[in-house]
């Protein structure tokens, strides 16, 4: 069995292949992925049903970890998108020709070798296996012992599929799950070129704090949705319903309604039958408490309640007085990451746009769009909340650094 520094060098040294393979056969590759795990989609969901089996029935993470039929089909279409996407790296950015005849140039290049540390969903190791494919770069995949049985079934297919459309296999490495494995990645700076941790704010926080590599953070999402006095509450009610229940487990998740008091009372009351529906639990301030009360599944708030990423059918509720308020509480417990108004003055969305600092900030839509293939752009990594070297979707363009190259005919300075 290879050890774990074998593998990481195996893997950094399968880049140079990587880098000699024609556009062709990469965009072959892809497709290719995408027609075996379709065709081999009984499979996956076999290894798949074994991770689910460890763990609690009522665990709300268990969305994340669940593979089924369409799932799989919509990560076969990621893959396509992504393998119609241009090649990143190898454009020229800048040329000229200075005074002593040396021709420069400054292209894209891929960032080398890629690791990930993610936990649950299986969905991210193909997403990252294709936009690292795609992009020239080798990857790194360490999953969590949650989706061990999915992790290692997609990783054959991969291999296999790499394999036989001409590209060596040790571009993608799959590692083990052990978390005792993240202490190696964190020191083969030799190597590792960038890790970019997936998952809860504890791992993240934990490979910023330990990783000698250089981390790319894609953040929790501590999401809002701001309904302004001037709302169409008609829209509101769609928005703030499609943000919290069509899929709560995932990021870009609502987590916080704040709601102007002008209008919260009619507001909250037209709520509370299409919250009880989906057995959504609310946590609410005061004021809010006082307008939700005979609700079904309701709380009070507690400060802590305003910093919680739910990822679950749960969310807090505060009714502010007006867009000062709201901007002050978004900027005090947000995570920068997805931020919604909605309302019919324009005047108040610009100002929420300019003023708030999230990845992505709505007028008048779900923070549910803040993700790689619905903004188009095939698959994303992770959603980057830091503002060094990507922020937002963490997707194929961003999978690339600069180089520069210079041509002489023996000019010495």
């Amino acid at each position: 069995m290879q050890t774990i520094e074998s593998q990481i060098i195996s893997t950094y040294e399968a880049g140079v292949h990587l880098r000699r393979a024609t556009d062709k056969q990469i965009k072959t590759a892809l497709r290719n992925l995408a027609d075996v795990l379709e065709a081999h989609q009984s499979t996956m969901i076999r290894a798949n049903r074994k991770d689910l089996a460890k763990q609690q029935p009522d665990d709300p993470r268990n969305d994340r970890l669940l593979l089924n039929e369409e799932r799989i089909r919509s990560i076969a279409s990621s893959i396509r998108n992504i393998s119609k996407l241009p090649d990143p790296s190898g454009k020229v950015l800048e040329k000229r020709r200075l005074a002593n005849g040396l021709f420069v140039e400054k292209i894209t290049v891929p960032l080398g070798l890629v690791a990930s540390i993610y936990e649950s969903r299986p969905n991210v190791t193909f997403d990252i296996t294709a936009l690292c494919l795609r992009s020239r770069n080798t990857c790194l995949l360490k999953g969590s012992s949650d989706a061990e049985h999915t992790n290692k079934a997609a990783i054959a297919l991969i291999k296999k599929t790499l394999k036989a459309s001409g590209i060596h296999p040790d571009v993608v490495t799959l590692l083990p799950s052990p978390r005792e494995t993240v202490e190696q990645l964190f020191t083969a700076t030799r190597y590792i070129d960038v890790i970019i941790p997936r998952g809860s704010e504890s791992l993240i926080r934990f490979v910023r704090k330990n990783s000698l590599v250089p981390v790319i953070e894609t953040g929790a999402g501590v999401c809002h949705v701001y309904v302004e006095k001037a709302a169409d509450l008609e829209m509101a009610l769609n928005i703030v319903l499609n943000a919290k229940v069509s899929r709560p487990s995932v990021c870009n998740a609502l987590d916080t309604i704040l709601v102007d008091q002008a209008i919260a009372p009619e507001f909250l009351r037209r709520l509370q039958p299409l919250f009880v529906d989906h057995r959504v639990e609310i946590f609410a301030e005061p004021k809010a408490y006082e307008l939700l009360r005979g609700y079904s599944f309701l709380q009070k708030a507690t400060e802590a309640d305003f910093s919680r990423e739910f990822i679950s059918l749960k969310c807090a509720v505060k009714v502010v007085r007006g867009i000062d308020e709201a901007l002050a509480h978004i900027s005090r417990y947000g995570t920068r990451h997805s931020e919604s108004i909605i309302s019919r003055n324009k005047e108040h969305c610009e100002r929420f746009l300019q003023e708030v600092d999230a990845a992505v900030v709505y007028t008048n839509a779900s923070t549910r769009f803040t993700d790689g293939e619905e903004l188009g752009l095939g698959a994303e990594i992770g959603i980057s909340t830091q503002k060094l070297h990507a922020r937002g979707p963490f997707a194929l363009e961003k999978l690339i650094t600069e180089k520069w190259l210079i041509r002489g005919n023996g000019q010495i300075r």
